[in-house]
Formats: structure tokens, sequence, C-alpha cells
């Protein structure tokens, strides 16, 4: 009996660790890119015919990735064991059927579960989901034999804390450019080459079928077997199914055009000099806080010899109105929405390419001035290695979550353990 009490407090063990841990990652990762949750909850609600939700897309997003988070840490330190085992598992059944719709009608391409950082397919999602599932029934029903990490007294700091870090984390995120990119355009990346398709790369294996027709008969004949010589058939139809997906680059598609709609991308791309792109891929929706900078920042483009444009997806309605409001002199050129809003989580934001390759980037919010964006510029054309978001930050916010939980863990055992001594005491004096 023993034996197989043990077996089941390892077996709920287990599935607190798959589950806080899946939880956590998954709410961090959402509040890494708050934007870019926002965006595929925004296609979300348009596939369920709920446009007019759209303008909560972010406030869903900044919530449901602290919901995530406090549900995981709340697991995974065995605080509310009973409430927070019971809310994960009334998301796990909220979701699980909501994955195998999904998975059988594919309304959209991913589930982004694990936003940009982990990209599964709609079925293996499901399964997974299926897995989390049977783990948070397991954790629900054993919810009092697992770990305490904490008294019930702080119980409800660690919960406002883990909310509240996230929803302060993911805001960070959102006002400045994210501290970790998990997109193709990430500085450092080298646009043609992750369009190119490497030599011996898996291509596409396609069945085809043909449909043909004798005495009012229809019938689907395989490639090898077509009666194309037998004129008693007449082709009616044919089939194209693919059955085997080869390699799909990180950058399937990347155009830019001028407003003759001539196609310029190679002159973005192969300029190696140095080209700086202010991207907004809505003018209507731009921000125009830092307007002066830009303005300021062209100019000096234009004093160095240095190539500037503005890449958007809107119409030249809003950009002769952009134009008007914020007396842009720099050119115009267009991209489709949705490449704009994958190279950088800012409307509008600021890249520095060379040759293709990703040098900087800046929110709207952190625009440089003049002196800086020289210093930048000079670095990095002269050959400077581009370089990413400092890792100094990582480390920031994961010591300004965690050296608060050490600091109050210390306090509650320290008290708890007070407690049980005078308890002990008071209990030999009797």
């Amino acid at each position: 009996m023993k034996g197989k009490e043990t077996v089941l407090k390892i077996i709920a063990e287990s599935c607190r660790l798959l589950i806080g841990l899946v939880f956590i990652f998954s709410g961090t990762v959402k509040a890494v890119d708050p934007m870019g949750g926002a965006i595929k909850i925004g296609e979300y609600l348009a596939s369920f015919g709920l446009d007019k939700l759209q303008s909560f897309s972010v406030l869903i997003s900044f919530n449901l990735s602290a919901a995530e988070f406090t549900l995981g840490v709340c697991v995974l330190l065995g605080v509310y064991r009973r409430y927070a085992s019971f809310l994960t598992l009334v998301f796990m059944l909220f979701m699980t059927p909501l994955t195998l719709y999904l998975a059988l009608y594919d309304p959209v391409s991913d589930c982004g579960c694990f936003g940009d950082a982990l990209v599964i397919t709609n079925w293996q999602t499901f399964y997974k989901n299926i897995l989390l599932l049977a783990a948070a029934i397991i954790v629900f029903i054993y919810n009092q034999k697992l770990l305490q990490c904490y008294t019930y007294k702080v119980y409800w700091f660690i919960a406002l804390f883990a909310y509240a870090f996230n929803v302060c984390f993911a805001y960070y995120n959102y006002n400045h450019l994210p501290i970790l990119d998990f997109r193709p355009y990430k500085v450092g990346a080298n646009i043609p080459a992750l369009m190119s398709i490497p030599e011996g790369a898996p291509e596409d294996e396609y069945r085809y079928s043909f449909i043909y027709e004798k005495d009012g008969v229809k019938q689907e004949f395989s490639l090898n077997d077509v009666p194309a010589d037998d004129s008693t058939w007449t082709f009616v139809d044919s089939k194209t199914e693919l059955i085997k997906q080869g390699y799909i680059p990180p950058v399937a598609a990347f155009n830019i055009y001028n407003d003759k709609d001539e196609d310029v991308t190679d002159l973005i791309l192969d300029n190696q000099d140095g080209v700086l792109l202010l991207v907004a891929p809505k003018l209507e929706h731009a921000s125009d806080e830092r307007i002066d900078e830009i303005n300021n920042l062209y100019d000096y483009a234009l004093e160095n010899n240095i190539p500037f444009y503005c890449v958007t997806g809107s119409a030249p309605a809003a950009i002769a109105e952009w134009s008007d409001n914020t007396g842009a002199e720099y050119p115009f050129l267009m991209a489709d929405e949705v490449l704009l809003k994958t190279i950088i989580r800012s409307n509008p934001g600021l890249v520095l390419l060379k040759g293709g390759t990703v040098l900087a980037k800046w929110h709207y919010n952190d625009i440089p001035q003049e002196e800086d964006l020289k210093k930048v510029i000079d670095g990095y054309l002269l050959g400077k290695e581009p370089v990413a978001k400092e890792d100094g930050l990582l480390l920031t916010n994961l010591l300004t979550f965690t050296v608060p939980l050490l600091l109050v863990w210390m306090y509650d055992f320290g008290r708890n353990r007070r407690k049980k001594k005078t308890g002990k005491n008071e209990a030999e004096k009797k």
C-alpha cells in the first residue's frame, strides 16, 4: 500500500512540474512579445467572426500571458493548490476542444501557444494539450498531496507578485522592442540568406491524378495509368495533392515596391553602404509622438548620403495624410502589412540594414538622437558586428522575479520554524 502511495506521489509531482514549467514558459514567451500575441488573438477573433472585439486584443494578450504565468507559478510552488489546480483544469478543458477544432478546420495557421519562440502545428498543439489535460486531471485529484514551498500566510503575495511581474514585463516589451526576438528578422540576420534554399534540401512531393470520362462514367487515374492514348476516354479534370512538405525558408517572401509598383527589393537588400527604413505597417495607426526625432534623422541621413525610406502597407491616401500631418519629406515604399509587422514590433519603427543584414532596430519610443545614431552607424559600417538586446536585461528580469520570491521564502521558513520551536518549548514546559 505504501509503495502505491509513493508511485502516486511521484506521478502527481511529475505532473505538477510539467504543468508548472509549461505554463510558466508559455506565459513568459507571450509576455516577451505581447504585440505578437495581440496579432494572433486578432486572427482568432477574425476567424470566429468576432471583429468587434479587435480593440481588446492587446488587453487580452496581456491578461492571457499573466494568467498562464501565474497559474504556472502557483502550481509549481504549491501555492493555492486547490484553486490553482482547479483553474488549470478548467483552462485545459477549454483549450483542448478549441485546439481540436483548429486542427480539424485550420482557421489559423498555428495556435500561437508558445508565441514565435516555438511554432508547432495545430495537430501537435492538440496532442500537447491532451497530455497537459491528463496531467491537469491528476494534479487536481491529488492537489493536497503536492509539495508546498510556502505557508498559507504568504500565498497572496506569491500569486499577486507573479501576476504583477508578468504584466509589467509585458508592458516593457510592448513599449520597447522585445528583449528576445524570436522572429527571422532579428538583429544580425541576413535576409537574402534566410530566403535561400540550401542545396539538397527536401522538395515538395505531390500526388497527381486525372479524371477521365467514358460512356457517362467518370474515373480517376494516377499519373502512371492515364488513358491518354485511348480515344474512348475524354479528359475532364486533374488534381494535385501535396503529400510531403519540402524545405520552407525562414523568410518565404520579402518584396518592397515603389509608388510606380516597381519591385525595388534588390535596391534595398544589395545596398552595401547602409540604408535606414522607417517601418510603419499602418500609417493610420502609427504613433507620431517622436515625429520630430524621425524628421531630424531623415535630415541627418540626407546630409550624410544614407538612403532613408518609409516602408508601409498603407494606401496612397493614408501616406498623403501622414505627410501632411507630420511634414514628412522622405520617400515612401510599399510592402505587405504582415511582413512589416513581422520585421519590427513597432509602428513606426526604425531598421538599419547593410547588405541585407539587420544591423539595428529601434522602437519609436527609443528613436536615437543624431549623435547616437552616428556612433551606431559609424561602428556598424566600419565592420562592427551587430549585437542584439543585451543579455543583462534577461538577467535583470530573472533576478527581479526570483530574488523577492527567495526573500519571502526565507522569511516564511524562518517564521514557521520559530513558531514550531515556540510550540515545542511550551509543550516541554507543560
